[in-house]
């Protein structure tokens, strides 16, 4: 304790000092490079002498001789100088091409395929040594992730986020009917009305096992329920599901659109005045300005603007 205490009252601007005179072995030309005057160094020497019990330099012929003290404690300095000097000066430009780092990044199950997969395949070719791990998350688990350190940020809809929450609007979407194409909610040359919709049974995904999903709370705000059939945590096997059965899933349009370019599903229309669901990117607000978390941000901005599976009404 007592070395902390006189740490503490240690004026770490001597060691400066101490660097350059042992550089320089002479107050004047110490001053000069320091933009100090002879005085003022040798006021600093004096101080440096009381506080470390050393003379630390003597005067001969060819300039300031170092004490042993001096010369041990040289190394020392210039290394805790040096290290001082890097932790503080701005940090370089990220270069994705050449740089070491790995991100883990939070998002609901829905929205991995259709923005993450494309991301992964692009930092694959211009940061090979970039590492990137998805976290399946819901809001308030990824909030807590985010505020906790295990990820560095986190996509998808949040109602709320505290202050020191950055958000990003990423995109919006809307919600869509999934089911099979000779499903017999699309008989008929009549669309689907909401009441027809809300007769069968429904498939949810929820990343923790809730039996619920955005477009219950909606459906409460208007005073409506829908019968849950099925609920599983990840989409993989949904398309199945739904092939398989009457069972019909009510998901954002971004999902939707990405399942039925792979399988013989169809998208009908929800007819339910909703506004759209509002995507947000979110972090904390202690990586605003760090290089390479910037990097990845515009990445990701980069992974939503180009995904074909975006609302082309949106």
């Amino acid at each position: 304790m007592k070395g902390l205490i006189l740490f503490h009252n240690f004026d770490l601007n001597l060691l400066v000092v101490f660097h350059v005179l042992m550089e320089e072995r002479s107050v004047t030309r110490a001053g000069e490079r320091l933009g100090r005057t002879q005085s003022a160094i040798s006021n600093a020497l004096k101080r440096l002498r009381d506080r470390l019990e050393d003379p630390l330099f003597v005067r001969t012929p060819e300039g300031l001789s170092p004490t042993p003290r001096a010369v041990a404690l040289a190394g020392t300095v210039a290394r805790l100088l040096h290290e001082t000097e890097e932790s503080i000066i701005k940090p370089d430009a990220f270069d994705p091409h050449t740089a070491e780092a790995h991100f883990v990044v939070g998002a609901p199950d829905r929205i991995s395929l259709p923005v993450f997969l494309p991301l992964m395949r692009r930092l694959g070719q211009i940061a090979p040594k970039v590492g990137l791990q998805l976290r399946t998350t819901d809001r308030d688990y990824a909030i807590r992730l985010i505020e906790g350190g295990d990820i560095a940020l986190a996509l998808g809809w949040f109602e709320q986020t505290p202050p020191h929450i950055e958000r990003l609007l990423a995109f919006e979407d809307v919600f869509v009917c999934l089911c099979r194409s000779d499903h017999p909610l699309l008989a008929g040359s009549k669309m689907p009305t909401l009441t027809d919709i809300l007769e069968y049974g429904h498939l949810v995904v929820s990343s923790t096992g809730d039996q619920r999903a955005v477009f219950d709370t909606v459906l409460e705000r208007h005073g409506l329920t829908r019968t849950i059939a099925a609920t599983v945590m990840n989409f993989t096997i949904v398309p199945e599901l739904l092939l398989g059965s009457d069972l019909i899933g009510v998901f954002t349009h971004l999902t939707a659109d990405y399942l039925t370019q792979r399988y013989p599903l169809t998208i009908a229309p929800v007819p339910l005045e909703v506004a759209p669901v509002a995507n947000h990117l979110i972090w904390h607000r202690r990586f605003n300005e760090d290089p390479a978390h910037k990097w990845l941000r515009e990445e990701l901005r980069l992974a939503w603007k180009g995904s074909k599976f975006l609302p082309s009404q949106l």
